[in-house]
């Protein structure tokens, strides 16, 4: 898959966009998880629009266009613009750095493929054009599209280097593996393991945010198991972690509680989502 039909992204907004981004000489492209849940034919309502430029000034120029409003992330070069159907996000290209006591980078103004690298996972590196000159061209610089056939998650880069530089990736990639029925890949879930302590760096509201969306997703049972075999559930849930054995009751050998548990909790998504 080299290009997406123009009528797979034929969104007003995008449309409203691309027209504008013509006009002011700018660079763009749809990124992220938007591009991944296109490609698996998965709605989405949060749209990422990378700029080669400065995010935040594009973004007021669309506000303008359709009298919306933005919130401004000065420290990061973002702009959120919220329309009735959708929640846009407007980046400027950057680099990122980190320093070892935080998981908060270090911005710099960056190139297209820097951009891309910094990114979570390969299946959310790639970018589709909307530029006029090849508009719905993909940018699929880390093999991103195969990692999406194959329902793989990996790092587009170092893995160890990944999950130290941001440990909150680490829940993500179980997070992903839930929402996506995707397995993560042996030498991630490896680096996983050796970097689990660095979470100590991550506040419990971050922690608590990946845990819903997990538990929200159709089998939440997936992104525990990833948690539990990385060593990561008995860190920040060890009553959960706990509950691992097959009770003995006057002789008779019981259920495992822990995959107990987790099968009421999928029987309950499956009821509910």
């Amino acid at each position: 898959m080299n290009k997406i039909s123009a009528q797979n992204i034929n969104i007003s907004i995008i449309n409203l966009i691309s027209e504008v981004a013509e006009k002011e000489n700018l660079e763009i492209y749809l990124v992220g998880g938007f591009v991944r849940d296109l490609i698996l034919e998965r709605g989405s309502k949060d749209i990422d629009i990378l700029v080669i430029g400065s995010g935040i000034a594009f973004a007021n120029i669309i506000a303008e266009k359709i009298n919306g409003r933005i919130h401004v992330f000065k420290k990061y070069g973002t702009a959120m613009l919220k329309t009735k159907d959708y929640e846009i996000e407007f980046v400027g290209a950057r680099k990122e750095s980190y320093k070892t006591e935080s998981r908060k980078p270090i911005i710099e103004e960056g190139s297209l493929e820097e951009d891309l690298s910094r990114r979570d996972f390969t299946i959310n590196t790639l970018a589709i054009s909307l530029n006029k000159k090849n508009y719905g061209e993909i940018v699929n610089l880390f093999d991103g599209i195969n990692d999406i056939k194959r329902k793989i998650i990996k790092t587009p880069k170092d893995p160890q280097i990944t999950f130290h530089d941001d440990p909150l990736r680490m829940f993500r990639a179980a997070r992903f593996a839930s929402q996506l029925n995707f397995k993560i890949d042996k030498e991630n879930i490896d680096f996983i393991k050796k970097e689990k302590n660095r979470i100590d760096i991550i506040s419990k509201e971050r922690i608590i945010v990946e845990l819903n969306k997990i538990l929200m997703s159709d089998k939440p049972s997936i992104g525990f198991k990833v948690l539990n075999d990385t060593g990561l559930l008995n860190i920040i849930l060890p009553e959960i972690y706990d509950l691992h054995g097959v009770d003995e009751i006057e002789g008779k050998k019981h259920k495992d509680n822990f995959h107990h548990t987790l099968k009421v909790v999928d029987n309950i998504c499956e009821k509910t989502n």
